[in-house]
C-alpha cells in the first residue's frame, strides 16, 4: 500500500506545496458546487466561481491551455448563471426552476461545441509558440505535435463549454452532457498527472447522475403548480 501511494503522488514531485494545495482546494469547491447543482440551489455559482478562478490560475501554470479556457468560460457563465437563477428561484430555498432544451436550441449549441473545438484546436498548434514565450524562433509548428491528450481536451472542452451554458440556462439536459464529459476527464487527468483533479471528476460523474435524477423530479413536480 506504501509503494501504490507513493507512486500515485510521484507525479506530484515537480509541483510546489502551494499548487498541490490550490488544486486540492480547487476540487473541494468543485465538488461542493455539483452537490449545490443537484440541489437546484443558485449558490452553486458563488461557490464554483473559488474552484474555477483556481483552475484558470493552476491550468496557465501547467500550459494546458485547452482546461484553461473553459474554466476562464466557466468563470464567466457562473457570473450569467447567478443572475438568471436569481431571477427564477422557485422559492425562498433558492430552487431554479427547471426546463427542457428545444430542437433549435440543440441546433445551436452543435455549432458551438464544433466552433470551440476548432478554436481549441488552432490553440493547441501554437502552443509550441506559446511555451516558447510567444516566440516562433527555433519552433516547428504542425499537427504532427498533437498527440491524444490533445483532441481529447479539444473534445471535452467542447461538451463542458455546452453543459455549463445548459446549466446557467436551466436546461435539465446539461446533466447528460457533464456524465459524458466528466466520464472522459477522470482518465485523463489521471494521466495528465492531477491526481486530485481525476478524483474530483469521478465524483462529479457520480454526482451528475443523480443530479438529472433530482432534476427529473424537479420538473415533474413544477409541471404541477
Amino acid at each position: 500500500m506504501h509503494e501504490f501511494f507513493q507512486w500515485l503522488f510521484a507525479q506530484y514531485q515537480d509541483y510546489t506545496p502551494l499548487l498541490m494545495t490550490l488544486e486540492l482546494i480547487a476540487s473541494v469547491f468543485g465538488l461542493a458546487s455539483v452537490l449545490l447543482a443537484r440541489r437546484g440551489s443558485v449558490w452553486v455559482f458563488p461557490v464554483g466561481l473559488v474552484s474555477t478562478g483556481l483552475y484558470v490560475y493552476l491550468l496557465w501554470e501547467w500550459r494546458l491551455f485547452g482546461d484553461m479556457l473553459i474554466n476562464a468560460y466557466y468563470s464567466a457563465m457562473s457570473m450569467y448563471g447567478w443572475l438568471d437563477w436569481t431571477k427564477n428561484r422557485q422559492n425562498q430555498n433558492h430552487t431554479v426552476i427547471v426546463e427542457k432544451t428545444t430542437s433549435q436550441e440543440w441546433q445551436t449549441l452543435s455549432l458551438i461545441a464544433i466552433a470551440t473545438f476548432i478554436f481549441v484546436g488552432v490553440v493547441y498548434y501554437f502552443k509550441p509558440f506559446i511555451n516558447n514565450h510567444f516566440s516562433f524562433d527555433n519552433i516547428t509548428l504542425g499537427l504532427s505535435n498533437f498527440v491524444w491528450t490533445d483532441c481529447t481536451d479539444m473534445l471535452t472542452t467542447g461538451l463542458f463549454l455546452v453543459a455549463m451554458l445548459l446549466m446557467a440556462k436551466r436546461k435539465i439536459e446539461n446533466w447528460l452532457v457533464w456524465i459524458i464529459a466528466d466520464a472522459i476527464s477522470v482518465p485523463l487527468y489521471f494521466y495528465k498527472g492531477l491526481i486530485f483533479t481525476s478524483v474530483q471528476y469521478l465524483l462529479f460523474t457520480i454526482v451528475a447522475i443523480f443530479g438529472f435524477i433530482s432534476w427529473q423530479k424537479l420538473l415533474k413536480q413544477q409541471s404541477k403548480l
